[in-house]
């Protein structure tokens, strides 16, 4: 294992973890739908991202798949290490590939969490977030079953994913903040959350922040990767890829030097 942290460390949910992270969603089948093509690899993926390259901390949902990439956790990574965070998402149903629909139902949050514990095999979610808020429920509402969860000891941290700000305060007034994850990266480089996290000292998770691939795919990693760790010490990337060549040039690059 990696001797040093790649790009560094920084504190979530309550756990010193690599600033690089790991995202999961591309361990599935095409439209994020069903098992992925080569099971094996992606099992390799994770386990390679964690004992070969010390990447502690590791990003899904419980609709991606839906279900599958939680199992593949479990299956490649179970008993967990003390020092690695799973974190993992709720509130999205899947109705066909490359479908995603916002349900925040209380009930439906409810069940999506005891679900993913046991296909974790967890006793508690150390990091969960509400991965959409859905317009049709009151926020409130929403909030107040992942808090419930929160006292229950199902959920050990409550995030929030695709926020605006005005969502961050309002959800903040009653709602510790334990991380907020949006889009961020040197195409889609305007979101005031980002700041609003920076003055909040709430981590700020940017997911798809090398677009795709799309800015990997001419000169590599290196440039889009230390663009997006020089907006901010809170910002934390979680790329994701299922091949286990484009990890190794993933963390390569954050561990080179700025270009």
């Amino acid at each position: 294992m990696s001797a040093t942290p790649p790009a560094g460390t920084i504190t979530i949910a309550g756990k010193t973890v690599s600033r690089l992270g790991f995202g999961t969603m591309r361990l599935t089948g095409p439209g994020t739908w069903g098992d992925p093509v080569d099971r094996d690899t992606a099992l390799s993926v994770l386990r390679q991202a964690v004992h070969t390259h010390g990447i502690t901390h590791i990003d899904t949902a419980d609709a991606y798949g839906p279900h599958t990439v939680e199992n593949l956790i479990r299956e490649a990574l179970y008993p967990y290490p003390e020092h690695v965070l799973i974190a993992t998402k709720v509130g999205l149903v899947r109705p066909a590939p490359g479908q995603w629909v916002p349900l925040g139902n209380p009930f439906y949050l409810r069940a999506c969490v005891e679900a993913s514990l046991r296909r974790l095999k967890a006793d508690r979610l150390e990091l969960c977030y509400l991965h959409r808020i859905d317009p049709e429920v009151a926020l409130d509402d929403q909030i107040a079953v992942m808090q419930a969860l929160q006292d229950e000891g199902k959920i050990g941290h409550i995030g929030l994913s695709k926020v605006t700000p005005e969502n961050i305060r309002r959800a903040g007034k009653d709602l510790t903040i334990a991380a907020v994850q949006n889009v961020f990266n040197s195409t889609d480089r305007h979101d005031d959350a980002a700041e609003l996290c920076q003055d909040l000292n709430i981590p700020y998770v940017a997911y798809r922040p090398l677009d795709a691939g799309t800015l990997a795919r001419v000169n590599g990693p290196a440039a889009p990767l230390h663009w997006l760790l020089g907006q901010g010490p809170h910002i934390v990337p979680i790329p994701s890829t299922s091949q286990p060549h484009h990890l190794d040039e993933i963390v390569a690059a954050v561990q080179g030097e700025p270009v």
